[in-house]
C-alpha cells in the first residue's frame, strides 16, 4: 500500500480472464469443499507485465504466517497480455505456500517457473521464470496451499453454537482491505477488477453462499457427500468485495418492490430475529434506487450473520455480512437502542452497493468516499424508514461531535490522507474517515440543496459505474449539477486536518444587528497559536428568536474575517449561528450573545439540536482551556427541563468524561453527587415503566437516565434497580431489554462477587449475542480489585467472542480508576496474545484506546509510548500518538480547572441552586 513512484505509470488492469480452482479440506465438518472462480474484465486494457519492477508496486502489510490443521489446495489459471518482455510476475500473497506455477504463451510450449521469491513484509510473491515471456497473450497457472485461519480476515473459519449446543464451524470470508491475498494469489488493489463466476463444492447439508445468485446446484461426481453450487457471474467488482460463506443457516426471504429477492440468514433456529433486518433491508433497496435514480444491479441480495466478526458488517456485493448483534432482533430481548443500530448498520452496508461497489474509490486515499458517504445516507435512510427516531439530532450526538473531538488533536489527519504501508490503511478507519467524513457530506448537502445534491450523485455513480473514481471526480459532478464552487469549498475540509472556531460579537445598529465572524482552527490544546492558520470555505447560517427553525441568512464564509448585517433585528432577540448544528465548526460568542440565548435552553425556544450544539460547544471550549469548566457546569443545570433524549445523551457522555477526568482527585463524590441533582428530575418525571403513548425516544431515555443515575448511587434508582434484577434472577418479572443495561449496570457498579457470579451465569445462558454483549459491556463496573482482575480474566475465556473482548477489557478501564490501572496492566502482561488475535486490524486500535484514554498524569503519556515503542502496533501507531495527547490534555485539564470545580461543588453543596 506504499504510493506508487512518481516515474511508474503501469497499467493495473487484469485483462482477459482468470481461471482461479481453488479445493480445501477440513479434518472436521467439511470432508471436501472447492471453489472455482473466473474472473473477466470486458473492455479493460491487458495488464502490463512489462517488468518486475512494475508489480513491485502493488502495496502491503507484514503479517506472520500460523499454520492450522485447516488448510486448502487451489490452482489459479490466469489468462492475461504480456505487453513488455519479462522473466517475473510479481502478485499480491500472504500465508499461501506456492508449489508450483508456470506460464503457457498462446500456441508455445509451457514454461514452468522456477523460484517463488517472498517478501512477506509486503505480501507479494515474485515468481521467476528461466526464459523470457515475450508480449502476447499467454496463460499463467499456479498450485498452492492456503490456510483456513483464526484472525477473522481472509479466508476465515467462524465458531457457532447450534441448538442442541454442539460447536460446529463455518467458513467466512472478510477481504477489506488488503486480505483477498490470503484466500489466493491476486492483484489485491481496488482500481484491478474483474468479474468472477464462482463455484463451490461443499457438503450437501451445508449452506453455500457467495456475491450473486445460485444458477446450478447438483451432485458432485467423486463424492455423494458433497454438492456443486455454481453462481452467476458477478458485474466488474474489486478483491476486497468478494465473499462466500459455508455453513448452517435459517433464512427469511422477501422481494423489495422492485423485484429484488432479499434473504436474511440467521444461525439456525433464529430465522424470526432475522425479520427485522428484513423489512429495513426491503425498504431500503427502493429508496436509494429512487434517490440514486439508478437501479441496484444485482438479482438479489444476502445479508447474513456471522458469529465471529471484527467488523460491525462488511459491504461484499450480494453477500453483506453482519456481526450478529447488528443483524438479528429478538421482538422480546432486543431493546430500542439495539433496533436503532440494526437499521443503520443495514442501510449503511446497501449504501455500499452503489456507493463503493458500484462506484468504487481509486485507491484508499479516498477511502472516505465510500466510508463518510455511507456514513451520512445511513441516517438518511433511516429518517425515511423511521421518521420517529429523529435520528438526524442523534447524529450530531453520535458522528458530528465524536469527529471533531478527535479532529482537534494535533495528531488527527486529513480526511483525504495519502496512504502507503497497509497499516496506514487501518488506521484510517477511524472517525476521520467515517464521521468527519459524514458530517461534510452533510454540510455539503445543505449548502446544496437536495435537488441538486441528488442530480449530482445520479451523474457521478451513472458516469462511473463498474470503475473507479477519486474525490474530485465527485466534486466535478455535483459542481456540475449546483453550479456553485463546490470543489473550492471541500477542498479546504477534505485536504487539510481540523476545523474553524468561529467567534462572533454583535452589535445592535438600529433595527439591525451586526455581526462580526472570524475564524481561527480549533484546537483541543487551547488557542491556536501557530502563524499561518488555515482557513475554511464555511457555510454558515444564522437564525433568531423570531423563527428559530430557519435561516434568516446563509452565507459562505470565504475569509479570516467578516462582517455580516441582519436587517430588521430587535435588541431583545437572540442570535445564533450553525442552524440544526450542520457546519463543521464550533462556535465561540461574546458574553454578550452567550448570555441572551441561554433563556432559549430553559424555555426549550432552542431547537433540541441547537441546543445540544450549544452545550456541546461550551464543553469543548472548557476542555481547550478557552473558557471555565464551571461556566460550563452552570450551563448544563439550565437544562433542567429538558425532554429530548439525543441532548441528554450528549450532557450524559460529556458528564462521564468530566467524572472520568476527576476520578483522578480525592472529591469524585462531588461530581457524582452533581450528576445526581441534574438528572433526578428527569428520573421522576420518567419513572421506571413506560406510560401509554410513549415511544422509542422515550424508551431510550428512560435506559439512560436510569443507568447515569444507578452509576452515580442514586439511593431510591439503586433500591429500585436492586429489586428488579432479583425478580429477574428469580424468573419472577423479567426486565424488559430496554431496562437491562441499566440495571445490569447498578447492581454490579455497587455489588459484591455474589453479583458477579450471577452475571457470568446469565451470560453463560443467554442464548441471543445481544444479551451477552450487554453484559460484557458492564462487568467493568465492579469495583473490588479482586473481582476486576476476574472479569479481565473471563476476558480472554472461550465465553468470550474474540471480537469481543475488546469490549469487556475497555468496559474495565472505563469502570474505575482502579479498574483502568488494571486493564493497563492486563493488556502489557497478555500483549502477545492480544496483538496475534488483532495486529493488522482496527480493533487493536480499539483496544489501546479504550484502555489509555482516561489517564490523566503526564507520565503515563511517556508509559505508554514507551511501552509501544518496544512492542509496535503498526496499524495502530496513530491512535497511540492520539491516546498519548489526549492523556496530555486531560493532565492539563485537571491542573487548570480542578480546584475551580471543586470549590464549585462545594459552594454548590452548601446552597445548592433554584431553578
Amino acid at each position: 500500500w506504499h504510493q506508487l513512484p512518481m516515474d511508474c505509470s503501469p497499467t493495473f488492469c487484469v485483462p482477459g480472464f482468470w481461471n482461479l480452482f481453488t479445493i480445501f479440506r477440513m479434518e472436521n465438518e467439511f470432508p471436501r469443499v472447492h471453489m472455482s472462480f473466473i474472473s473477466v474484465i470486458p473492455e479493460k486494457p491487458a495488464l502490463s507485465i512489462s517488468k518486475a519492477s512494475t508489480w513491485e508496486l502493488i502495496l502491503s502489510v507484514c503479517l506472520k504466517s500460523y499454520k492450522w490443521q485447516y488448510s486448502w489446495k487451489k490452482k489459479l489459471v490466469a489468462v492475461q497480455q504480456v505487453r513488455q518482455a519479462t522473466n517475473q510476475i510479481v502478485m499480491n500473497c500472504a500465508d499461501i505456500d506456492i508449489i508450483t506455477a508456470s506460464y503457457v504463451p498462446e500456441g508455445d510450449e509451457e514454461i514452468h517457473a522456477t523460484g517463488f521469491n517472498y517478501q512477506n513484509e509486503d505480501e507479494k510473491v515474485t515468481l521467476s521464470f528461466p526464459s523470457t515471456l515475450q508480449p502476447g497473450t499467454g496463460t499463467l497457472k499456479i498450485d498452492f496451499v492456503g490456510e483456513l485461519n483464526d484472525k477473522m480476515k481472509g479466508f476465515y473459519r467462524s465458531k457457532y453454537t447450534t441448538p442442541s449446543g454442539e460447536k460446529p464451524q463455518a467458513s467466512d470470508t472478510k477481504f477489506e482491505a488488503t486480505d483477498a491475498r490470503r484466500a489466493f494469489p491476486c492483484w489485491d488493489e481496488p482500481a484491478i477488477k474483474a468479474t468472477f463466476d464462482i463455484s463451490l463444492v461443499v457438503p450437501k447439508d451445508r449452506v453455500a453462499l457467495s456475491n450473486m445468485n445460485v444458477i446450478d446446484r447438483k451432485p458432485y461426481p467423486d463424492d455423494e457427500n458433497v454438492v456443486e453450487v455454481k453462481f452467476a457471474r458477478t458485474p466488474v467488482m474489486s478483491t476486497y468485495l468478494v465473499a462466500f460463506v459455508v455453513g448452517e443457516y435459517d433464512f427469511v426471504e422477501t422481494r423489495s418492490k422492485d423485484g429484488v429477492c432479499v434473504r436474511v440468514y440467521t444461525p439456525v433456529g433464529k430465522a424470526e430475529q432475522g425479520k427485522f433486518a428484513l423489512e429495513v433491508a426491503a425498504k431500503t433497496l427502493p429508496f436509494y434506487k429512487d434517490y440514486f435514480n439508478v437501479p441496484y444491479p444485482l438479482p438479489k441480495i444476502d445479508l447474513i450473520a456471522i458469529a465471529d466478526f471484527a467488523a460491525g458488517a462488511m459491504e461484499n456485493w450480494g453477500l453483506v455480512t453482519y456481526r450478529e448483534t447488528a443483524l438479528l432482533i429478538d421482538s422480546k430481548n432486543s431493546c430500542s437502542s439495539s433496533r436503532q443500530w440494526v437499521a443503520l448498520v443495514v442501510g449503511h452496508e446497501l449504501a455500499h452497493q452503489w456507493f463503493g461497489n458500484l462506484v468504487t474509490m481509486e485507491w484508499w486515499t479516498h477511502l472516505w468516499l465510500n466510508e463518510g458517504f455511507a456514513s451520512w445516507i445511513e441516517y438518511l435512510c433511516v429518517d425515511h424508514c423511521f421518521p420517529e427516531y429523529d435520528i438526524w439530532t442523534q447524529f450530531v450526538s453520535a458522528d458530528y461531535t465524536r469527529a471533531q473531538e478527535l479532529d482537534a488533536l494535533d495528531n488527527s489527519h486529513p480526511i483525504e490522507v495519502s496512504v502507503g504501508h497497509p497499516s496506514e490503511v487501518d488506521e484510517i478507519f477511524d472517525a476521520i474517515s467515517y464521521s468527519k467524513g459524514a458530517s461534510v457530506i452533510r454540510m455539503l448537502h445543505d449548502y446544496i440543496g437536495d435537488t441538486d445534491f441528488k442530480k449530482g450523485m445520479n451523474m457521478y455513480l451513472t458516469k462511473f459505474q463498474q470503475k473507479n473514481a477519486a474525490t474530485e471526480d465527485l466534486w466535478e459532478c455535483l459542481e456540475g449539477a449546483s453550479g456553485k464552487p463546490i470543489a473550492a469549498v471541500m477542498n479546504t475540509w477534505t485536504k487539510q486536518m481540523g476545523f474553524p472556531l468561529i467567534y462572533v460579537e454583535a452589535e445592535q445598529v438600529e433595527n439591525d444587528r451586526l455581526l462580526k465572524l472570524s475564524q481561527r482552527k480549533f484546537c483541543a490544546s487551547g488557542p491556536y497559536v501557530g502563524e499561518d492558520c488555515p482557513q475554511w470555505m464555511v457555510p454558515i447560517t444564522i437564525s433568531t428568536s423570531e423563527d428559530p427553525n430557519h435561516a434568516k441568512l446563509k452565507i459562505l464564509m470565504d475569509k479570516p474575517e467578516m462582517n455580516v448585517v441582519l436587517k430588521n433585528v430587535k435588541p431583545d432577540q437572540w442570535v445564533k449561528l450553525n442552524l440544526g448544528t450542520v457546519g463543521f465548526y464550533r462556535t465561540q460568542y461574546s458574553s454578550a450573545m452567550l448570555e441572551s440565548l441561554l433563556p432559549g435552553i430553559r424555555d426549550l425556544s432552542l431547537p433540541p439540536v441547537d441546543r445540544l450544539g450549544l452545550q456541546n460547544d461550551l464543553f469543548s471550549l472548557a476542555r481547550a482551556g478557552i473558557i471555565s469548566t464551571v461556566e460550563v457546569l452552570k450551563v448544563m443545570e439550565a437544562f433542567v427541563n429538558e425532554p429530548n433524549y439525543t441532548v441528554w445523551s450528549d450532557l450524559s457522555c460529556n458528564l462521564g468524561i468530566l467524572s472520568t477526568l476527576l476520578s483522578h482527585t480525592d472529591f469524585y463524590e462531588e461530581i457524582q453527587e452533581f450528576v445526581k441533582d441534574v438528572f433526578s428530575p428527569i428520573g421522576e418525571r420518567l419513572g421506571w415503566d413506560p406510560k401509554p403513548g410513549e415511544g422509542h425516544l422515550d424508551a431510550l431515555l428512560r435506559g439512560l437516565v436510569l443507568g447515569k443515575l444507578g452509576k452515580a448511587g442514586h439511593k431510591a434508582t439503586l433500591e429500585e434497580a436492586r429489586r428488579r434484577f432479583k425478580d429477574h434472577v428469580e424468573g419472577k418479572q423479567i426486565l424488559s431489554a430496554d431496562l437491562r443495561s441499566p440495571v445490569y449496570l447498578t447492581v454490579l457498579k455497587h455489588g459484591d462477587g455474589t453479583t458477579l457470579d450471577i452475571m457470568i451465569k446469565l451470560h453463560k445462558q443467554a442464548d441471543m449475542q445481544e444479551e451477552k454483549n450487554r453484559i460484557e459491556r458492564v462487568l467493568g463496573a465492579t469495583l473490588s480489585p479482586e473481582l476486576i482482575q476476574k472479569v479481565l480474566t473471563f476476558a480472554l475465556s472461550e465465553e468470550v467472542r474474540p471480537q469481543d473482548t475488546v469490549s469487556v477489557i475497555g468496559g474495565v478501564a472505563g469502570g474505575s480508576k482502579h479498574g483502568r490501572k488494571a486493564a493497563w496492566k492486563f493488556i502489557k502482561d497478555n500483549w502477545e496474545e492480544l496483538y496475534n488475535r488483532y495486529q493488522g486490524g482496527f480493533l487493536i486500535s480499539r483496544l489501546i484506546k479504550l484502555s489509555v484514554e482516561g489517564f490523566a498524569v503526564d507520565k503515563m503519556a511517556g508509559e505508554v509510548k514507551a511501552f509501544f515503542e518496544s512492542h509496535p502496533a503498526p496499524s495502530a501507531e496513530r491512535t497511540i500518538q492520539q491516546c498519548c495527547e489526549n492523556i496530555l490534555l486531560n493532565a492539563a485539564w485537571l491542573k487548570r480547572d480542578a480546584e475551580s470545580i471543586h470549590q464549585y461543588l462545594l459552594q454548590r453543596k452548601a446552597s445548592p441552586p433554584t431553578v
